[in-house]
Parts: structure tokens; C-alpha cells; sequence
């Protein structure tokens, strides 16, 4: 995902589209799909995210631990980043698709 587009969307209250990279969210998402971020979206446990962690965007799933929180990637092959608290959460996937497949999106909320 391109870090300067998504911060600047970010600070907006429109939804935003982004192309998924890489493999860290697959099984469900597949590098390449789109994705629709509602910068404004209520972020609770199981909702996929884009965050802001470590100087870098971030698109993983928000997951409750205990008193806490984490970004978890559905790939196991990926870490989960745990969070001390919603700052670094900047927006709620709210739709995907993959592109010149319309029957192939999928909504989220």
C-alpha cells in the first residue's frame, strides 16, 4: 500500500480504496484485491484494519487480547504486532473485490 496516499486519505472521513501486497492477510485476502477503508469505521474485535505502526501502514485484523489488543495476520507465517492501545488503528475494511470481478467482492460491516 502506498504510505503517502493512505495518510492523506486518512485524514479525510471519505472511504478509500487500496490494492492489497502481499501475502500477510491470505487466505482471504489476496495480494492484488482491492480494498475499501472507512476512515471513520467503528474498530472492534475481529474487524480488519489499516493502522499505522512502526513508521508504515499496516492492513491486518484487530484482535482482542485480554486487556489489550493486537494486529493479527491471517498468515501465519506473519507475527502479530500487539498495541498498547486504538491510536495506531486509522481506519475499518469495510469491502473487498478483485479487479474486472464483480461477483468476486465480498462486503465486511
Amino acid at each position: 500500500m502506498a504510505g503517502e496516499a493512505a495518510a492523506g486519505a486518512c485524514s479525510g472521513g471519505e472511504a478509500f480504496a487500496l490494492r492489497v501486497l502481499g501475502q500477510s492477510m491470505a487466505p482471504e485476502f489476496a495480494e492484488g484485491e482491492i480494498i475499501i477503508v472507512e476512515p471513520e469505521g467503528l474498530a472492534r474485535d475481529g474487524s480488519y484494519v489499516l493502522a499505522w505502526v512502526g513508521e508504515e501502514w499496516t492492513f491486518r485484523q484487530l484482535c482482542r487480547r485480554g486487556e489489550g489488543w493486537c494486529l493479527h495476520a491471517l498468515n501465519p507465517a506473519f507475527a502479530d504486532v500487539a498495541l498498547d492501545n486504538l491510536a495506531a488503528v486509522r481506519g475499518v475494511i469495510i469491502q473487498k473485490a478483485l479487479p474486472g470481478r464483480r461477483r468476486a467482492s465480498k462486503r465486511y460491516v
